[in-house]
């Protein structure tokens, strides 16, 4: 995916001011910044959802991962799953549940599970649904800690396992320096910062990356 002096308006309020940007095919990538940095922006200009001034090449077909996990709730987990997937596909949905941490809860409907499973559930969806670039807004801020580390581990496990593009927004560091190999921080509209992450995916939760140090103070 490539853009080329993408600049995008809200009114007088330029949200992305001239960015460049080329993300290779397989890359798993961080978009840091604070908040009204352009982040949603960037990945709703990716996904082809907002009109930009400027050019884009290369945009592949996406999964989106919001923050809500917005299921369905009229229909079960499986019936949530099977709403993404052609009806011959329908055969992964049990192996996915069980990557997740939800074998045998095919039948609950979204009301009787917990936040960070029906978060889950999601990530799920967002991957079976068919594509070759899965962008995420946001998707572990709500989370408390243990939670937040499970997903991490999942979302990096999955991303092994299929190596497609993952290009996440976060506004928390840690959760950058944790899953991504490569940060962007973007500050009023512009990337001030594009950093390679060394090192396997997910790094030590506990540990403090070096590379921290250097979002922090571009962030600042």
């Amino acid at each position: 995916m490539k853009l080329e002096h993408v600049t995008k308006r809200y009114g007088a309020r330029i949200a992305l001011d001239d960015v460049t940007l080329e993300i290779p095919e397989g890359e798993l990538c961080a978009v840091l910044g604070e908040s009204g940095a352009g982040k949603t922006t960037l990945l709703n200009v990716l996904a082809g959802q907002t009109p930009f001034e400027g050019s884009a090449e290369g945009l592949l077909p996406c999964s989106y991962l919001f923050q809500s996990p917005r299921l369905l709730p009229n229909l079960s987990l499986e019936e949530n799953l099977r709403f993404v997937l052609p009806r011959g596909e329908w055969g992964e949905i049990g192996q996915m549940l069980a990557k997740v941490g939800l074998a045998g809860r095919e039948t609950s409907y979204p009301h009787e599970l917990s936040g960070g499973e029906r978060q889950r559930v999601a990530i799920a969806r967002a991957f079976l649904y068919p594509h070759e670039a899965l962008l995420m807004d946001e998707p572990f801020s709500s989370l408390d800690l243990s939670l937040k580390k499970t997903l991490l581990e999942l979302v990096a496990a999955l991303w092994k396992e299929r190596l497609q593009t993952i290009v996440f927004v976060t506004h928390d560091v840690h959760e950058a320096a944790v899953l991504a190999r490569r940060v962007l921080v973007l500050r009023r509209g512009s990337i001030v910062l594009d950093t390679p992450v060394e090192g396997d995916v997910p790094r030590d939760f506990f540990s403090h990356p070096p590379v921290e140090d250097t979002l922090i103070r571009a962030l600042m």
